[in-house]
């Protein structure tokens, strides 16, 4: 075969972004002069994110499906699904893949739909331990599932399912940083326990709220916190703590960019519990609690911090119980050093290491059968 060429697909959230660009990167690595593609959804985020990663993108007018499933408003869903899809067959038949990788997100849907008319080979990567609509949907036309957990025979067939772990981003396994420098760049002491709470690149309202409702217990304990609040919820935050006080102890900001160095600040993590966060937190051997949202399809957040407090990895808030439980559990978690070894030796043992190549092998191996 003269040239590789690879058409990669999905988004939607950063979720699905960061091991799509991962898997591209690998392969990238693997064979510098691959040809690589995405077709992502108009107005979504990976219109911008793959562009910034240096990947060229193509944009399909295609979105969601409202719930429940019969509202009268899916007819459009419907009409926008098959125009995409025949956009995206024009797509294909121009660039020519030799394999379509589909990751999650709308714009999979499509992509490998039309791919599979077309007889191009077609490998699906599902990050959660409970398998999205889409991905569920396009597992028959499949050649290779790549799933991150045990158990997903009960959603795919089992003779085509490869256990290789979520790819994260690249960059955050760091061996030369040190817990001082990291620390430093919030100003914060390296001696003292350190909290880092993320909701996210857009931010999490419920989590947000629960700092801002126990801004007393925080500037009381001996805690140093490290708050992404997502660019969605900054302003607000702004005006509260300027309304109550922002304790001396907390740093605030709507986006973290060196993630490196705030994992390695802290001692406990407070997240959300989508795929790729952690899986990045079983690489770091971070310990954390894990507050799901209520707001994804067939609650797979919940489903996905669940296999790791089974194995005692990650301590789990419901998002309801999260603005009265969640700051003062943390105070008292990050305090408790055996927990804390113990946890983060738990979520290690899950970790896989080298899954962005692990698929990337797998795609190259699809594109050569031919």
């Amino acid at each position: 075969m003269s040239e590789l060429k690879v058409i990669i697909s999905g988004g939607g959230t950063g979720g699905h972004i960061f091991p799509a660009v991962s898997i591209a990167n690998a392969i990238r690595e693997i064979n510098p002069e691959a040809k690589i593609l995405f077709v992502g959804a108009n107005g979504r985020m990976e219109m911008q994110r793959v562009p910034a990663a240096g990947y060229e993108i193509v944009g399909l007018p295609i979105r969601g499906l409202y719930r429940p499933l019969w509202k009268p408003a899916n007819i459009g869903v419907l009409f926008d699904f098959l125009k995409s899809k025949r956009m995206v067959k024009k797509t294909l038949r121009e660039f020519q893949p030799q394999v379509a990788v589909g990751v999650g997100g709308y714009a999979s849907s499509a992509t490998l739909n039309a791919a599979y008319d077309l007889g191009i080979p077609c490998l699906i990567q599902e990050q959660n331990s409970f398998a999205g609509l889409t991905n569920k949907s396009l597992s028959k036309k499949a050649q290779k599932i790549c799933v991150a957990y045990e158990g997903m025979e009960r959603f795919f067939p089992k003779d085509r399912i490869l256990l290789t772990g979520n790819p994260v981003r690249q960059g955050l396994q760091n061996p030369n940083l040190t817990k001082t420098e990291s620390t430093a760049i919030f100003n914060f002491e390296p001696d003292r326990p350190t909290l880092l709470l993320i909701g996210g690149s857009l931010g999490a309202r419920t989590m947000n709220e629960s700092v801002l409702d126990n801004l007393d217990l925080i500037r009381k304990s001996p805690i140093q916190f490290i708050w992404q609040t997502g660019g969605y919820y900054s302003k607000t935050i702004q005006e509260e703590l300027a309304k109550h006080g922002k304790p001396d102890n907390l740093y605030v900001t709507d986006f973290i960019s060196r993630m490196d160095m705030a994992y390695k600040a802290a001692d406990l993590v407070i997240s959300r519990a989508g795929a790729s966060s952690i899986s990045e937190l079983c690489l770091l051997g971070k310990p954390s609690i894990l507050v799901p949202s209520p707001n994804v399809a067939e609650d797979h957040q919940t489903h996905n911090a669940m296999a790791l407090v089974r194995k005692d990895a990650a301590i789990l808030v419901r998002d309801a119980d999260a603005r009265k439980d969640l700051i003062p559990m943390a105070i008292k978690s990050v305090m408790d050093k055996e927990l804390l070894a113990k946890l983060g030796a738990n979520a290690y043992k899950m970790a896989f290491k080298d899954s962005a190549r692990v698929i990337a092998e797998e795609v190259i191996k699809l594109a050569t059968k031919q």
